[in-house]
């Protein structure tokens, strides 16, 4: 491998000079993705199935994975800390999801009917989350967080929804708003009448909603919130800022929705709520609780969920749900064995010792080097930032970068040396149980390499 930075110098070039060799090494690593790449532009919009997949200048393009690690279609080998958007928490292709999961498609992928499998996840679930006694499955968290948004309004017969700047919660028109900051849209095809009762308030800032209830309260039916912000960079909430959520929702009546799409069952058996000791009135989940398959779900307590129950309550007071393949039993079986697995005295331990240690050596070489770093991490989730403070916030994270270039250098340069994550703008880390300390030991070697060799080009 060529000693990149040393040669820059002697060269007297620049950070973008520095990357810019990094994607000609790629480029030459990788040349039936390339191939796979411009066949893909012809049928998938900007040859990618989900634009986060995509980096510069063309994304790989797997062809197994095992454990933490995965191949490509050139034989580059990769220990993986994205592991399928943080779903696996196991790691890929687990031996014995993989064998249960072949079991119940001997007798069929998806029947359309009601059956066992489904019960019992479900009975997992409000075994182990705090304020589920009910639930309903999706195939997403997206398709999760809509139909919670929906029993919330009828709930409470109210219409207006807060949800945080930095708050990703899928491609649901009513939330896709202010994924960065303010009330920018997310998407077009947006219509403001629709976003009209969306408000988007500052996150980590108690004040900021505090002025919120005090102007709207009364027609507020949710707030919505991920204890801990993935897509903005792995930004964990203070303890006092969901402590003033729930305070608000009790006071004004309104519900508190946590998203807990990336969190259930990453930041322990009880997720988010067991994690801060904060009460939810409706939780929302995917990924994990699917065990590598499509999944979502939502739930309550019992009084909100029977909004649902075709037995209980009249068509015109109910609040509908469905799906083609909701409850489906491939996801249904992976999803029980997942779980087991997780109760499993000693696994989180290990899970959330492995992620500590990497977040707190990460930071330690980030505070020796000229450049800022301020590594984020909550359970098993981490971010690298590279701020001039420790971000709070999606505002922080975006606005106090140094180098807004150094997260692309980064992405590339540990990918380059068989790490990978994503996304290349924004740095995230999540770790599986089939990690290794060897593996993380290695990642935090290379960062401290990697910031040696760039901090002379700012």
């Amino acid at each position: 491998m060529v000693e990149y930075g040393l040669r820059l110098r002697a060269e007297g070039l620049s950070l973008e000079d520095f990357y810019n060799t990094l994607i000609s090494e790629y480029k030459a690593r990788t040349p039936k993705s390339a191939e796979l790449y411009e066949r893909a532009r012809n049928v998938l919009p900007g040859g990618v199935t989900y634009h986060i997949r995509y980096f510069e200048p063309y994304p790989f393009y797997v062809s197994r994975a095992k454990g933490s690690h995965i191949w490509d279609v050139d034989g580059n080998e990769y220990i993986d800390y994205w592991i399928g958007h943080g779903a696996l928490i196991l790691g890929h292709a687990n031996d014995l999801i993989v064998d249960k999961v072949r079991g119940i498609l001997d007798k069929g992928s998806h029947w359309g009917y009601e059956h066992e499998y489904a019960v019992r996840l479900a009975e997992k679930i409000v075994n182990h989350v705090p304020t589920i006694e009910s639930l309903r499955f999706t195939n997403s968290g997206t398709e999760a967080n809509m139909y919670a948004i929906r029993l919330a309004r009828a709930y409470t017969g109210r219409k207006k929804i807060v949800k945080f700047e930095g708050g990703w919660h899928g491609g649901y028109d009513s939330l896709h708003i202010g994924v960065k900051s303010g009330r920018k849209k997310g998407s077009r095809g947006l219509p403001d009448e629709v976003l009209a009762n969306t408000i988007v308030a500052e996150f980590n800032n108690p004040s900021s909603i505090e002025k919120v209830f005090k102007e709207h309260g009364n027609d507020i039916a949710a707030v919505i919130v991920e204890p801990v912000q993935g897509a903005a960079g792995i930004i964990p909430a203070d303890e006092d800022f969901l402590d003033a959520l729930r305070d608000l929702c009790d006071t004004y009546g309104s519900l508190l929705i946590f998203d807990e799409v990336i969190t259930g069952f990453r930041l322990g058996l009880g997720g988010g709520q067991e994690y801060y000791g904060v009460r939810a009135d409706i939780v929302t989940m995917g990924k994990i609780i699917g065990g590598g398959f499509p999944i979502g779900a939502f739930g309550a307590p019992r009084e909100i969920m029977e909004l649902l129950d075709y037995t209980k309550t009249p068509e015109d007071k109910r609040s509908f749900h469905g799906g083609t393949f909701a409850g489906n039993p491939v996801s249904m079986v992976a999803g029980y064995e997942t779980i087991k697995i997780l109760e499993k005295p000693g696994f989180y331990e290990y899970l959330n010792w492995l992620s500590g240690k990497l977040a707190v050596v990460l930071q330690d070489i980030g505070s020796r080097s000229k450049i800022p770093v301020h590594v984020t991490y909550a359970g098993s989730l981490i971010g690298i930032h590279f701020t001039s403070e420790e971000p709070r916030s999606i505002r922080d994270v975006l606005g106090k970068r140094v180098n807004p270039l150094l997260n692309k250098v980064l992405q590339k340069y540990m990918l380059i040396h068989g790490h990978v994550f994503l996304t290349e703008d924004i740095s995230h880390l999540m770790l599986s149980g089939s990690h290794t300390l060897r593996e993380v030991e290695s990642f935090a070697q290379l960062f401290e390499e990697f910031l040696r060799k760039v901090e002379e080009y700012l």
